[in-house]
């Protein structure tokens, strides 16, 4: 769902103010912070920012709350970076690779890139070996895949999910 949707003019980022920003911020940091606390924190009562919360969902803003969980203590501990070529890059082979990764619960992460691979994909496993099987029984099997470069994560430096939102929506010179 695109949310830089322009209507009549106004684009909807357009149409969010700082309390809206402090919000946004607000729930990324903490999505099951309790709309009294959240509204204290942005200095609004409780139902006006219940109502903005809402609002911010229904317009698409807030696409879904989710639990983060630890992927050592789960047991998946090894992160694998996968570029992969198809032989082809038409219509046809960019869905049906797109279909036949979208079904498994170990790509965490696919995108459609630029560049000398045409995607590229973050895998979550237990072990090495665990990504043999994978590799061999599924991604190579994929129709259409001609390349795959795998590269072995050694250590996770950052890992952020909240986006970088401005404090304040800049004020454009045409305001």
């Amino acid at each position: 769902m695109g949310t830089n949707i322009v209507s009549k003019g106004i684009s909807v980022l357009d149409r969010l103010d700082s309390i809206d920003w402090k919000i946004l911020a607000a729930l990324q940091e903490n999505a099951r912070i309790p709309n009294v606390e959240l509204a204290d924190r942005i200095s609004l009562s409780p139902s006006p920012c219940l109502a903005r919360v809402k609002a911010l969902e229904r317009d698409g803003f807030v696409s879904r709350y989710v639990t983060l969980l630890d992927p050592a203590a789960v047991g998946l501990g090894v992160n694998i970076f996968v570029q992969v070529r198809l032989d082809r890059q038409i219509g046809s082979c960019l869905s049906a690779f797109e279909k036949a990764v979208a079904a498994r619960p170990e790509v965490m992460e696919c995108y459609l890139m630029t560049g000398t691979s045409d995607y590229l994909l973050r895998i979550v496993v237990p072990d090495l070996e665990a990504y043999q099987r994978l590799l061999t029984d599924f991604v190579a099997k994929i129709p259409g895949v001609g390349n795959i470069q795998s590269s072995v994560s050694l250590k996770q430096v950052k890992n952020k999910t909240a986006l970088p939102l401005p404090e304040e929506r800049p004020i454009s010179d045409e305001d």
